[in-house]
């Protein structure tokens, strides 16, 4: 499977999105999961699981509890196979960021006539 198609479902890159902030454990990750999509234990457990056989989350026991968190080297490869393409967007940051700085200098020049 290809990272896009792990990535494709919309419940795996929220389980990403909810293990971006630290280590969770699969209860709790479960418990939100379960909340927003309205689906089972069992289906949460299975995304779980396709994520974890392709690299996308590391998972480690305490006690009873599995313990998950983010693998960064899938994601690394995602974001060089992205470099392809940002030149499409990149441009458009670059231009966004100059008018910022024209519009903070204008208004400390506008502060300064004040």
């Amino acid at each position: 499977m290809h990272a896009f198609d792990v990535l494709g479902d919309p419940v795996r890159r929220r389980i990403l999105e909810l293990l971006a902030s630290g280590e969770r454990a699969a209860g709790d990750v479960g418990h939100d999961v379960q909340r927003e999509f309205g689906i089972s234990q069992p289906a949460v457990s299975q995304h779980l699981k396709v994520l974890r056989e392709h690299g996308f989350v590391q998972v480690r026991p305490e006690g009873t509890r599995r313990l998950y968190a983010v693998a960064p080297e899938p994601l690394q490869q995602v974001d060089l196979w992205l470099d392809h393409f940002r030149r499409f967007w990149e441009p458009h940051l670059d231009a966004l960021a100059t008018e910022l700085a024209r519009g903070k200098r204008e208004r400390r020049l506008k502060e300064d006539e004040a």
